[in-house]
């Protein structure tokens, strides 16, 4: 099962990459001030859902710490198997849009209308699976009781000494 989650979020990381590497490369920038109002841009904003949601590895990977109930690894486990299939259809279906939106743009003239809608459909996917990432995390977090949700909120902190 561990293979499983490791694969549900490798395949997320390799989404990003996908995406990521989709863009031209960028100039290194000089530190100091960048942009047109000459104001340095603050590095990006972590995951603002990151410490209320807990990612299914974590809870399976304490499922004896927490004490699950039989019914909720059985309900953790069902979920995650369908969100990996279903998963796996979506990063499918990326990646196939993200190759007709490179082909839109290779053009040295390209049709605006025809780009900007093929990116629409490149952001519908990321959307979905977006939405797929943070359903599973919803409804296994809900299958928690407060306290076992409380002991991995404690898991999550690093040690204070």
């Amino acid at each position: 099962m561990k293979t499983m989650f490791a694969i549900v979020f490798a395949a997320a990381f390799l989404i990003v990459s996908v995406v990521t590497a989709q863009q031209p490369p960028q100039a290194p920038q000089p530190p100091g001030p960048r942009g047109a109002d000459n104001v340095p841009h603050p590095p990006p904003n972590p995951d603002p859902l990151a410490h209320l949601m807990f990612p299914p590895d974590m809870i399976m990977g304490h499922a004896r710490q927490l004490n699950l109930t039989d019914e909720q690894k059985a309900f953790m486990r069902a979920e995650i198997q369908k969100s990996t299939v279903t998963f796996q259809e979506l990063q499918w279906r990326l990646q196939d849009q993200m190759e007709l939106l490179q082909e839109t743009m290779k053009s040295s003239s390209v049709n605006e209308a025809q780009a900007l809608a093929q990116l629409d459909k490149v952001l519908d996917v990321e959307r979905e699976i977006k939405r797929l990432h943070i359903g599973l995390a919803v409804r296994l977090k809900n299958r928690l009781t407060p306290e076992q949700q409380e002991q991995l909120h404690k898991m999550r902190m690093p040690s204070v000494e």
